[in-house]
């Protein structure tokens, strides 16, 4: 044996390991958010279907409970980036796994305890109380979730491959959420009063056995390959909150600016569009079942997004699916207020499935490579989670107010229209992160 040999056999070893790490990382981060994200999108079904009037009994009109409802799902927001600072901090210093684990532990605790916690008709004000302050408790957890999972991906990937590989951890939410969906609508089929008295407790019960399996796949993970890097080298910052913003704070509002268009859209597209359907008149069925079509199909167009900006740069992707917001904000409620199925099923196929498929599949590594490793988990917890407050979590609430008092779409499409056009102008002011020479670079490798 000579030594070209023996140099070759370790160096394919090791490539080999690598990959097998990567392979590992992505399917602990899918598997970890599609529990974490069935746990949080629980809230917002239930708030549209049946909260308003379990917790919060207010006035005549049912819009009028469903905006309280949301009021709540907007207080889980507000946590969101409290629990993005915290995550960060502690991510920065001691590692992602200890974060990831502690997020879907916390997340788990909190929606197995909504499915126990009495009405309001049992213990009066008590029960929206405690179901706002488990909310808290579940934003706390999703700031630091969605961070540390693509993380996770991104920092064990090779660039080249990190858009699609890294566009597989907003798949793990999206599966979440088409089984939170799914969990309603098979509990909705429940006869009479069955549903609203304890069928819609049953999903989050339910919680309990697949936060258990989550929990053991991630004390079984090993470290992130660029955190151990950093560890190793002894570059892991005692301060990286406080640094972030120091050193890196243009970076921070461009993760912000990036997040804000494309989070207000989200839950208008699914969490408020659920109401809007109550409000038209169509069955909470058809609704949630066009909804988990329409996420069904963002999987493969998210996955698609990923590798296309692989192959053309990040920013062209991004840019085009912040357009789609924009120009698809008056249409999506014009076709949802023909009531006709087909339009609607059209709608929500177009928003969730191809918008918001092009945003979700390119947002991973477009933001998570602005940042340095020894401080990204801070920077992004701080820019994406308060964008999630100001975008995601005001958005069903301003939206629902808005049609509560217009009785019209319209005010909502131009709310919306505004969100976007914020995206499109930061993503036209963001860097490319992985330009042209890199792509030639790197072009043998793909």
């Amino acid at each position: 044996m000579d030594a070209n040999t023996d140099t070759a056999m370790p160096m394919a070893i090791e490539r080999t390991d690598a990959k097998h790490g990567v392979r590992r990382a992505v399917m602990t981060s899918l598997i970890g958010q599609i529990l974490e994200w069935y746990d949080f999108f629980l809230y917002g079904t239930a708030a549209a279907l049946v909260f308003g009037t379990v917790f919060f009994p207010v006035g005549k009109d049912p819009l009028t409970g469903t905006i309280a409802a949301f009021g709540g799902f907007a207080v889980g927001f507000v946590a969101r980036p409290i629990g993005g600072v915290l995550c960060g901090h502690l991510g920065d210093r001691y590692g992602r796994k200890f974060v990831m684990t502690l997020t879907l532990g916390a997340m788990g605790f909190a929606t197995f305890a909504m499915g126990l916690l009495p009405g309001y008709a049992e213990i009066g004000i008590a029960a929206p109380v405690m179901l706002v302050l488990l909310r808290v408790v579940q934003g706390l957890a999703a700031g630091g979730e969605w961070s540390g999972s693509i993380l996770f991906i991104s920092e064990n990937a090779p660039q080249h491959k990190r858009g699609r590989l890294s566009a597989w951890s907003p798949c793990g939410a999206t599966i979440g959420f088409v089984l939170s969906s799914g969990a309603f609508m098979l509990m909705q089929q429940i006869s009479g009063d069955a549903f609203a008295n304890w069928g819609w407790r049953v999903p989050f019960l339910f919680s309990a056995v697949l936060i258990g399996l989550g929990l053991w796949l991630r004390t079984h993970m090993a470290e992130s390959r660029e955190f151990t890097e950093a560890s190793t080298a002894h570059e892991v910052s005692h301060r990286p909150l406080v640094e972030v913003l120091r050193t890196c704070s243009r970076q921070v509002l461009m993760v912000f600016g990036l997040r804000l268009g494309e989070g207000g859209a989200s839950w208008i597209f699914f969490a408020f569009s659920i109401a809007y359907g109550k409000f038209l008149g169509l069955s909470n069925a058809f609704v949630l079942g066009s909804l988990t079509f329409s996420m069904i199909l963002m999987i493969p167009v998210s996955l698609l997004s990923g590798y296309v900006c692989d192959r053309i740069g990040r920013k062209p992707v991004y840019l085009a699916g912040a357009l789609g917001i924009v120009i698809f904000a008056w249409p999506f409620f014009a076709l949802l207020d023909t009531r006709d199925p087909v339009l609607v099923v059209l709608s929500l196929s177009i928003a969730n499935g191809v918008v918001l498929g092009m945003l979700e599949g390119a947002q991973p590594a477009f933001i998570s490579e602005l940042l340095p490793a020894r401080l990204r988990y801070s920077g992004l917890g701080i820019g994406r989670e308060v964008a999630s407050v100001l975008g995601g979590g005001l958005a069903p609430v301003i939206a629902t107010a808005l049609l509560a008092h217009y009785r019209s779409a319209v005010p909502i499409a131009i709310y919306l229209g505004c969100l976007g056009m914020v995206t499109v102008i930061t993503t036209l002011l963001t860097p490319e992160t992985y330009p042209a020479h890199a792509r030639a670079r790197d072009r043998g490798l793909a």
